[in-house]
């Protein structure tokens, strides 16, 4: 197993839900983390921790952080993308700017921002990737637009796998179902305390940082409630 500590670890919508309870657990267990989001006064500076204004709609936000990661601490080890919306987009729907959006963040922001860490990931010798894609990332159920953006972070996760193995850059994809954050605020189909908390995701995360070369776990779906085909 890889020891976080010391390890610096990009973590992108690190202001709330996932990301922050990530940036929060890596924080305890040691690592320096940079945290990237819309607002970077959200996120708490201090020797181990630093925050970066990031869009990821943005094409040069990426290579912005990136810029700015380096600067502060001379270094990546890791990139958690946990940045994403899921605006309600039908396949009937025939109105295309949410479901451009949903693809700009969910699936163009871990690209080019995995694409502008790579070089240094690489030069760590183990670089590692946690992307967050979602039980919808397996099946599709009421918000095909989601899915398809969630389908296709799978395959970016399974490319990011194969093209950096020499490099000794693992991917990992998480693959939640509801998650007790303010993106599930009005869900109904089970009771908020019965979905999953951010903390645990945080923890499961966290193991796919810590994982060897060649015992990388290239998914893992991550239950609240009984699926009978995942």
């Amino acid at each position: 197993m890889l020891k976080l500590k010391d390890r610096v670890i990009m973590v992108s919508g690190a202001s709330r839900g996932i990301g922050r309870a990530v940036a929060d657990h890596l924080l305890a267990q040691g690592c320096r983390v940079s945290g990237g989001m819309r607002d970077s006064s959200a996120f708490p500076e201090g020797p181990s921790a630093m925050s970066c204004t990031y869009e990821a709609e943005a094409p040069d936000s990426p290579q912005a952080w990136v810029d700015a990661t380096l600067a502060r601490f001379g270094r990546i080890d890791g990139v958690v993308a946990a940045a994403g919306i899921n605006p309600k987009v039908l396949a009937i729907d025939t109105e295309e700017d949410a479901l451009d959006r949903m693809w700009r963040v969910n699936v163009m922001g871990p690209l080019r921002l995995v694409r502008a860490a790579r070089p240094h990931l690489a030069a760590s010798g183990d670089g590692r990737v946690v992307l967050i894609g979602s039980l919808s990332s397996k099946r599709v159920g009421s918000n095909v637009g989601y899915a398809m953006t969630k389908h296709a972070v799978a395959a970016l996760n399974h490319g990011i796998r194969r093209e950096g193995r020499a490099d000794g850059i693992r991917s990992t994809l998480i693959c939640p179902g509801y998650v007790a954050t303010d993106m599930t605020i009005g869900e109904d189909e089970i009771p908020r305390h019965e979905m999953s908390q951010p903390a645990d995701v945080a923890q499961l995360i966290a193991t796919a940082l810590c994982l060897p070369d060649n015992a990388s776990v290239s998914e893992m779906l991550v239950h609240c409630q009984f699926e009978p085909m995942l």
